[in-house]
């Protein structure tokens, strides 16, 4: 088999985890082709990885939107995104979705080996299935590792990666001088968001916005860094209580820049403080130094890979209930967020100490 597709609707971490797939396959035989199949929200972090020889944009989410302004739209842009799957010819897809309607396309396109998790009997259209109820014991990276086997693939141990072209470099070089940051300055970024994909629930997994203005004080009169808050348009509110509980103000970039510039400017930090989501493995897959906030999940499963607590440090308060998101399900929280409410800004300053030493 030489013509791979791998299919990950997800976010900008979820994909990520799948790039150590990506060089296995690559290491396995250099001449093989890989295709990715992915939402619209994430291809900026894929289109600069020379393994990846063609990407298909287009989750079940990105249709929903089309087919609600315009049914025939819709439509066309569904049977057009198979029409370019199926010239590609691929002989094997790697499922990700756990989502039995990806790997029934694959099959009704004429992809013949169709590798995935049987999650909920879900793998009925499966050639090749691993069963699943949920990922607990080790992190998703391996798991999705796992999917290799049944294509005899070994691999080794890998991190995540990502590329970013020298014309995005450039462009966040000339957008933190322009806030007065240059290359001599010791630069913290802040990311106090959780990301797209948990929707409504991700306020679960945030450390209190007022604590990350408190300590982004402390981290510029303790080292006289520069301050950068980052994250989506949906984040500026708490940007805004951020900033506005600061006695020195940061550069705030905040809805101002594309996932690929969000990625540029991760790549000139330091260190990135950040909650559990997209940023925080952004900052793993470019070699940056993290200081992260856990919640209701598990950072055995989720946390920065690989697990180097030299670099990655991640903060939160083991309760009887914690983790609380298990097998892709959330509990309601009984005891008012403690696990990551009690996170003290002495903590986290600390663990920015032992970063910098």
């Amino acid at each position: 088999m030489k013509r791979f597709l791998i299919v990950n609707p997800f976010g900008i971490g979820d994909v990520l985890f799948t790039t150590p797939v990506i060089r296995a396959i690559k290491d396995s035989d250099p001449d093989s082709i890989i295709g990715y199949w992915c939402n619209e929200r994430v291809k900026d972090i894929l289109e600069n990885n020379p393994n990846i020889y063609k990407i298909f944009v287009l989750s079940r989410g990105d249709l929903k939107k089309i087919y609600h302004k315009s049914r025939w739209q819709g439509i066309y842009k569904f049977i057009n995104l198979l029409c370019q799957i199926r010239k590609e010819r691929f002989d094997a897809v790697l499922d990700f979705s756990l989502d039995h309607r990806y790997s029934l396309i694959a099959k009704i396109i004429g992809i013949k080996r169709r590798i995935g998790f049987n999650y909920k009997n879900r793998g009925r259209f499966l050639t090749d299935k691993i069963d699943l109820d949920g990922y607990s014991d080790k992190h998703v990276v391996e798991y999705y590792l796992d999917l290799l086997k049944p294509i005899g693939i070994k691999p080794k141990n890998y991190n995540l990666e990502l590329i970013i072209s020298p014309t995005c470099k450039r462009k966040s070089e000339n957008i933190l001088a322009e806030s007065g940051i240059n290359d001599k300055d010791l630069i913290i970024g802040i990311a106090p968001g959780a990301g797209a994909s948990w929707g409504r629930d991700a306020s679960l997994k945030h450390w209190p916005a007022v604590r990350f203005g408190q300590l982004a004080d402390r981290i510029i009169d303790d080292f006289g860094a520069k301050i950068i808050i980052l994250g989506d348009e949906s984040e500026k509110p708490i940007a805004d209580i951020i900033i506005n509980s600061m006695h020195k103000k940061p550069v705030n970039l905040v809805g101002m820049t594309s996932l690929e510039e969000l990625s540029a400017v991760i790549n000139n930090l330091h260190i990135l403080i950040t909650n559990d989501g997209g940023p925080l493995h952004i900052a793993a897959a470019l070699g940056k130094k993290t200081v992260s906030f856990f919640g209701p999940v598990d950072p055995k499963v989720y946390g920065p890979y690989p697990c180097d607590e030299k670099r990655h440090i991640v903060l939160r308060k083991n309760l009887s209930c914690s983790p609380c998101y298990s097998k892709f399900r959330l509990s309601p929280c009984q005891k008012n967020k403690e696990c990551i409410e009690k996170i003290d800004v002495e903590e986290a300053l600390e663990a920015v100490n032992r970063l910098l030493k």
